[in-house]
């Protein structure tokens, strides 16, 4: 894969930690970024608060739970070290969850946080229900950004933000630019709305 000639285009990628679809896109956008291609800012949306005051189905409620207390960690990491502390946690979290099958238990939270380099009230923030706030504020951003109720996750280049791309599994080397490449181009059409079809095994 060979580093981009173009400036780098600002990306902002909205993610619910729990979603595994949520984090093969990620993956690729984490590789888009090493070639110089894009620069990504993370920010937090939630499937909880998407869903409130729907019927949730039994075996997804512990994970929603799991889920809305990661992402207080998160936000904590957003405060104590801004963009790259919420990177550098995502893929500790990510890496445990999506690649190991642990659940964002507090013990397993607690281990991405001293991985990503953060201190330990990062991780006790799992209690702070102050920090939901923040979390839905900015999951009310990436709505926003979609122009209506989109899942995770959301990407936005400029001022055009999609629900989306979802990769399975995770494009790379040249492909992963190809990718990047149509997906700047499709930003610059403003009727082009959306593109669909069965999704890829994980």
């Amino acid at each position: 894969m060979t580093r981009a000639a173009t400036d780098p285009t600002p990306l902002d990628f909205f993610f619910d930690p729990v979603c595994p679809f949520t984090w093969a896109t990620s993956r690729w956008a984490t590789e888009v970024a090493a070639t110089g291609a894009a620069t990504v800012t993370w920010r937090l949306m939630s499937l909880g608060v998407l869903n409130e005051g729907k019927e949730i189905p039994e075996q997804f409620r512990a994970g929603m739970a799991q889920g809305a207390r990661a992402l207080r960690a998160l936000a904590a990491a957003a405060d104590e070290g801004g963009n790259d502390a919420v990177a550098a946690l995502y893929t500790a979290l990510g890496t445990r969850r999506h690649g190991k099958g642990e659940p964002y238990s507090d013990e397993v939270i607690a281990d991405a946080v001293a991985e990503a380099g953060l201190p330990a009230s990062v991780a006790a923030a799992v209690d702070d229900e102050a920090r939901d706030a923040a979390v839905r504020a900015s999951h009310e951003q990436s709505q926003a950004a979609v122009g209506q109720e989109s899942g995770s996750p959301v990407l936005r280049i400029g001022e055009v933000g999609w629900f989306g791309p979802v990769v399975a599994p995770s494009p790379t080397g040249d492909e992963a630019l190809r990718l990047f490449d149509a997906l700047r181009t499709l930003a610059t059409v403003p009727s082009f709305s959306e593109l669909k079809t069965s999704r890829g095994a994980l």
